[in-house]
């Protein structure tokens, strides 16, 4: 795998990022990545990894092992690194600061693997001594409601950064850093394609919150007048971006498609439901329709341009095996 090219050089010809010398990135393939684990322990039985597997993602233990255990000691270590530093700034400044939430971005495309990683980072966190209380969002819930995306001609790109509600995504994540307690998300149902009205979900000072989403790594745009315009990932203490050759993506998208056409879709109050009578041809057709008007074209517009942003990037196989881990060095 080549290492992503560094934000500082992105206005570069491609002849001259060829000829850096340097990367920001450090790779390491499964089996370096694997010994970074040390002699971390093994917290999870095979019966967890039944409630943590995707719907199309069966995990291993030995995915867990190689893959997920190194990375959650390395948070581990960037968890108690950060208290520590915020502690230091506290005596400086002479206060007693609430606490503060460690908080973990995940980003990528639709049907990468992002809840599953989420899932499998918060069961692991969890059960380290230091940091029991993990708590997990996902930005789908910051969506606008399908009536506002309808009024403002968006339904066709719900997903793109213009699709959520992102001042209230910014609010949430300054009343959680702020160490708030009882911080209120909105809920969103895939199985409705709609945020559910009045249900909301509970984040009361977590030691981690893990924060996941399609779109969490995009950077504002730069203001005119020199005035301060923030974006997610600056409440962010570490990120990570879920990686695969699109194909794959695409090929994920339609049997993850295809398989919720022989369950949810058949309930007729699910929001698909009119796509579980389809012939199995046009069903993969439909789904390859909408891959590629509206996931494909914000993976390649807004959600792999910000590949670069992140910390630590996992690279998927075909398989959904993890084969590379670039971990950011500069």
């Amino acid at each position: 795998m080549n290492a992503p090219p560094d934000a500082l050089t992105s206005f570069l010809a491609p002849a001259d990022r060829a000829s850096l010398a340097f990367s920001p990135y450090r790779v390491f393939s499964r089996e370096q990545w694997a010994k970074l684990r040390a002699d971390t322990p093994m917290t999870l039985v095979p019966r967890d990894l039944e409630q943590l597997s995707g719907l199309i993602e069966d995990l291993s233990m030995e995915e867990v092992e190689q893959i997920y255990l190194p990375l959650s000691r390395l948070l581990n270590l960037h968890v108690a690194a950060a208290q520590e530093l915020h502690a230091v700034t506290s005596r400086f400044l002479g206060r007693r600061d609430r606490h503060v939430p460690y908080i973990l971005g995940i980003a990528g495309s639709v049907a990468v693997g992002k809840s599953t990683t989420a899932r499998v980072l918060r069961a692991l966190l969890a059960r380290w001594a230091d940091h029991p209380r993990v708590d997990l969002i996902t930005t789908d819930g910051f969506l606008h409601p399908n009536a506002e995306l309808e009024r403002r001609g968006l339904m066709d790109r719900k997903g793109f950064p213009e699709s959520f509600d992102t001042a209230r995504l910014l609010n949430f994540l300054h009343e959680v850093k702020s160490g708030r307690e009882n911080v209120e998300a909105p809920v969103y149902s895939h199985f409705h394609y709609d945020i559910i009205p009045g249900q909301t979900a509970v984040v009361d000072r977590p030691d981690i919150l893990i924060v996941e989403g399609l779109n969490v790594l995009q950077p504002a745009r730069l203001p005119k007048d020199g005035e301060a315009i923030p974006f997610v990932s600056d409440f962010f203490n570490f990120s990570i971006y879920m990686d695969a050759e699109p194909k794959h993506i695409e090929d994920w998208y339609v049997t993850r498609f295809m398989r919720l056409r022989q369950t949810a879709f058949r309930d007729p109050a699910a929001y698909f439901h009119r796509y579980a009578h389809l012939t199995p041809d046009a069903a993969r057709d439909q789904a390859l329709q909408i891959w590629r008007s509206i996931n494909e074209k914000n993976l390649f517009e807004n959600i792999l341009p910000t590949r670069q942003r992140a910390r630590l990037i996992l690279r998927k196989a075909e398989n959904h095996s993890i084969e590379t881990v670039a971990l950011r060095r500069i």
